[in-house]
């Protein structure tokens, strides 16, 4: 996998790294993050740690059930792929790896991860955390849900995963043991950098005041380039220079778990005050009480200082002591979705729309009995992302778009036919037609006592030069709660 050269190699260029700092960089933010950032990052970063953060609530139940259907998946399809395009570097570099890009399967990923290593003579060796997959202790507690507070039994569709969220603890034991590589499943995103620095440092992972600050850098890097100027930038309120090569930002983190967030010279993007304060409160519904399964973070007293272009001095951070339980997310086969969409342009393109979307919905209820309510009609042009609060009157153009749920995958693509149907037995004028059929993984949350989780930490091919080596457990791998 080639990287963006929108700047010469002599442009890129990092900071010296302050003595007695660890320095990690952020490689991913999600599974469809680009590849070129961590690719400079891992060439001309003088990193310590790259990290790859690459699920979603949503994408680990989805691992599941392709788990369920093929063995040896249920991993994030990119993993190996962007493993391989920094594995050089980073092997010269003297940077380890920490993902929890093993999804659903971090075995199989540490599997296949460990195999493509080989192939490039790369001596890194690969350990995955297992545990987070608690499907069996749900199905046999049943409890409730927190979105709704019934069982977790209740909810419509069949229950196909579920998966807590674990934390630093694994992730340090792996580096502890020799690992190069460490791929993990379901781990809270700040965790995945809370572990490398606990390693580096030898902290004690008691000490709340130590991890809440390292939960703040953590969740500062974990989203990659949203704190580089990524779901940032508004071209006339807040511009940012050079999106198109938009630099991943790293952080110099010293023993006491204070950091400078900074980026490569060249790159594209800015490391601000601004950037750094919207990603302190991004998906943080209380900032004195951020929960994360290593501590329970306080952010109310973080402050940011810009010490020089594009490195911000980050101090403030606290925390208390870690929850007793740990967090769930539940994932339901839902059936299918059709989906059809098509567009009308021109005069009165508003009510050529309504009325496509009329003689769809008279079909669906007269033919197939569909429900005309269960039925989502959205209106993109006509300021549909507002839901009605804003009117529109006379659009240029509309695109209309009709999405339903149905039982079976034929039943799910009705939608999309009638739609496209409208070509030739609709309004004048409808173009651009376009459907399809997906399947459907709700998600809910619940919480379950840490103390009966039994996490592990194994080893896959550990070295190049050790090619007979199989998988196994490290030795190190305990339970749960236990102390450290």
């Amino acid at each position: 996998m080639g990287s963006l050269k929108l700047s010469s190699p002599s442009e890129l260029s990092s900071s010296p790294k302050p003595a007695d700092h660890v320095r990690l960089g952020a490689g991913a933010g999600f599974a469809g993050d680009r590849f070129d950032p961590a690719i400079a990052l891992a060439e001309h970063g003088q990193l310590d740690f790259l990290v790859f953060e690459l699920l979603g609530e949503r994408t680990v139940a989805a691992a599941q059930r392709r788990e369920r259907d093929a063995a040896d998946t249920g991993f994030d399809p990119t993993l190996v792929d962007r493993i391989v395009s920094v594995a050089a570097h980073c092997a010269a570099n003297g940077t380890r790896i920490v993902t929890n890009g093993g999804a659903a399967n971090p075995k199989a990923a540490a599997h296949a991860v460990a195999e493509a290593i080989r192939a490039l003579d790369v001596d890194m060796p690969v350990a995955y955390v297992a545990g987070d997959d608690v499907l069996g202790i749900v199905e046999s507690q049943d409890p409730l849900t927190w979105e709704t507070g019934q069982s977790a039994s209740a909810a419509d569709g069949e229950l196909i995963s579920a998966n807590a969220y674990l934390g630093a603890q694994p992730i340090r034991r792996a580096l502890d043991s020799g690992a190069h590589i460490v791929i993990t499943g379901r781990v809270a995103d700040p965790s995945l950098y809370v572990g490398a620095m606990a390693h580096h440092f030898d902290w004690d992972h008691s000490d709340a005041d130590l991890i809440g600050r390292a939960t703040v850098t953590g969740h500062l890097l974990e989203c990659a380039g949203q704190v580089t100027g990524g779901y940032f930038a508004d071209p006339v309120t807040k511009p940012v220079a050079g999106l198109a090569e938009l630099g991943f930002p790293f952080a110099d983190v010293d023993a006491d778990a204070q950091a400078v967030l900074s980026k490569l010279n060249g790159p594209g993007g800015e490391v601000s005050v601004r950037t750094c304060t919207e990603q302190l409160l991004y998906e943080v519904a209380i900032p004195s009480a951020y929960i994360t399964p290593d501590v329970t973070a306080d952010f109310s007293r973080v402050s940011f200082e810009q010490v020089e272009a594009d490195r911000v001095r980050v101090t403030g951070g606290t925390g208390v002591a870690r929850p007793s339980d740990l967090k769930v997310t539940l994932g339901y086969d839902s059936g299918w979705q059709g989906e059809g969409q098509i567009t009308y342009s021109g005069l009165r393109s508003k009510e050529r729309a309504e009325l496509a979307a009329s003689i769809v919905l008279e079909r669906l209820e007269v033919l197939y009995g569909l429900d005309p309510d269960s039925v989502f009609v959205e209106y993109i042009g006509m300021a549909a992302a507002f839901r009605g609060l804003v009117k529109v009157d006379n659009p240029a153009e509309v695109r209309l778009r009709i999405v339903a749920s149905a039982a079976t995958r034929q039943d799910a693509a009705i939608i999309g036919d009638e739609v496209e149907a409208l070509y030739t037995n609709g309004p004048a004028g409808g173009g651009g037609a376009r459907k399809s059929v997906h399947s459907v993984v709700s998600v809910k949350s619940c919480s379950v006592d840490r103390s009966i989780i039994e996490e592990s930490v194994g080893v896959e091919f550990a070295s190049v030069h050790h090619p007979d080596d199989s998988s196994a457990e490290y030795p190190s791998a305990r339970r749960r709660g236990a102390s450290e």
